[in-house]
């Protein structure tokens, strides 16, 4: 009966969700590399198998611009034939991940990497999808595209550009509305996504003028576009650069994923995610899209905000914006050709600035500098080299930070009573600290009782302990010694025989 009750409000809500996710879809899929009917494939399995199957009822999952980049470069290197397999043994890894209940492990990631891969990805589409705006192809990597823009921002300016003057009017004309619409929008209309006012804007307006722009193909029956994964295209996964490549989009789909189900978890007070159940749940979406050849997918914040921000109450609003996918390209497809591709690259452009979020780079810096370092690192590692690479780097800096972190050892040697001394040592002694350990020791006079407290030391290795063993043996020849106190103990005894010298 709940449910019942809750259904007109979840109807309305997947309709908010499918304005939201129709352009996505497709832009998603041209920033790619990938037809736009390979995303719309994506937003549909995504709504109506993966939303009964999901651990996270508000969570919508489509096509997602943070793998955007990944699957352009392997589409780029390995073909469109090689996505089906890689996205097939992702899905696979992450069914068996989520059925071994390693959700929570995947959540195991500084928040500098995340934001810094978010950050690099949302840059490098900015880069791309500019040359998708003048209805010109984007180049294979970020630097590339970067020293291309000087002679494609000519093109858009010059009166002899051909038609890059024409598109990129019309993707700035989207860019422009949806910037003002976000921003003017009225309360009775907020429903509606910025996305679509723009793309819908400049459809009527190319179409009114007859401008000669490209736009969005789709085939007459999406059947047409799907591409079943064959034997063959299963026996590539021997390659190890495809390994790879499955392992990577493995770990990029769930982190997002499962940081989406977090947030989303924030914005409501239904349900909680259940995180090993989504993660098989993507699992089993993922590996359906690679059967099918479609785009991966996550669980996308931006989709699954207006999803609550619309009143959703179940999983039904997820299942139905599915539907409405599946309605739209099936009845009318003529309606999706009329959509000029720089509009959408338009939209790409808008989504890939939000991801580059200033905000994050502030909250890090409330931990000191090195997550910011590790943030700008991962960021740009990513732009001028790759997104494995640049995640690697990010991972590898986190690392470091940790050990250098939990190596850190402060030693002061204070004298407190005539013939006695106090060792006062706070962090992590570890074996990285024994020769600061023994300059200290070394300094002390023979002949004299060193106390040591372990009160503000978080860890003591073997190899410390066996220098602070050997020296206390060498001291006692000599007269003096080693007595190791808790804190309170010691300063009890220290201020005693303090009161005794006094008297």
């Amino acid at each position: 009966m709940n449910a019942l009750r809750a259904l007109p409000r979840d109807a309305l809500a997947s309709v908010v969700v499918f304005l939201v996710a129709l352009p996505l879809c497709m832009g998603i899929a041209i920033a790619s590399g990938m037809p736009p009917a390979k995303g719309l494939i994506t937003g549909i399995i995504g709504g109506v198998v993966v939303g009964f199957l999901t651990g996270a009822p508000l969570q919508v999952s489509g096509p997602a611009a943070g793998l955007a980049v990944l699957v352009f470069e392997l589409v780029r290197t390995q073909g469109m034939a090689a996505l089906g397999p890689v996205l097939l043994l992702a899905g696979l890894i992450q069914l068996v991940a989520g059925s071994l209940r390693l959700g929570g492990w995947f959540r195991v990631t500084a928040p500098a990497v995340v934001y810094g891969m978010l950050a690099g990805i949302g840059i490098l589409i900015v880069l791309s999808q500019v040359h998708v705006m003048i209805d010109a192809a984007p180049r294979a990597s970020g630097l590339d595209n970067l020293l291309a823009f000087p002679d494609a921002l000519g093109d858009a300016l010059s009166l002899l550009g051909g038609n890059a003057m024409i598109a990129g009017a019309v993707g700035l004309g989207t860019l422009v509305s949806m910037g003002l619409w976000e921003r003017y929008r009225p309360a009775s209309l907020r429903f509606l996504p910025g996305a679509l006012v723009g793309v819908t804007l400049a459809t009527l307006v190319s179409l009114w003028l007859a401008l000669p722009v490209k736009r969005v193909e789709l085939p007459a029956n999406l059947g047409d576009a799907i591409d079943w994964i064959t034997p063959q295209g299963l026996a590539s996964l021997a390659d190890p650069q495809l390994l790879i490549a499955a392992l990577a989009m493995a770990f990029i789909a769930s982190a997002e994923t499962l940081l989406s189900a977090a947030a989303v978890d924030r914005m409501h007070d239904g349900p909680r995610a259940r995180f090993n159940r989504e993660l098989s749940a993507q699992g089993i979406g993922n590996m359906l899209c690679g059967a099918v050849g479609a785009l991966p997918m996550t669980g996308v914040i931006v989709r699954s905000s207006a999803n609550v921000q619309a009143g959703a109450r179940s999983r039904a609003s997820t299942i139905l914006h599915g539907a409405w996918l599946l309605a739209l390209v099936a009845l009318l497809p003529g309606l999706l050709q009329s959509i000029p591709v720089a509009s959408l690259g338009a939209v790409l452009v808008y989504t890939g600035c939000k991801l580059v979020d200033p905000r994050a780079m502030r909250n890090l810096g409330q931990y000191g500098r090195i997550p910011v370092v590790i943030y700008a690192a991962t960021a740009l590692c990513i732009v001028f080299t790759d997104l494995l690479s640049g995640v690697l780097l990010g991972f590898a800096l986190t690392l470091a930070k940790l050990l250098w972190s939990a190596s850190r050892l402060r030693i002061r040697l204070v004298e407190s009573a005539p013939g006695e001394a106090e060792l006062r040592m706070r962090g992590a002694a570890t074996f990285l600290r024994v020769p600061q350990l023994a300059e200290h020791l070394a300094r002390v006079e023979p002949g004299t009782l060193l106390h040591l407290s372990l009160a503000r030391v978080s860890y003591i290795d073997h190899a410390c302990m066996e220098l602070l063993q050997d020296w206390d043996r060498s001291a006692r020849a000599q007269g003096g010694g080693l007595e190791i106190v808790e804190g309170a103990a010691l300063k009890r005894r220290v201020e005693g025989r303090q009161r005794t010298a006094l008297a």
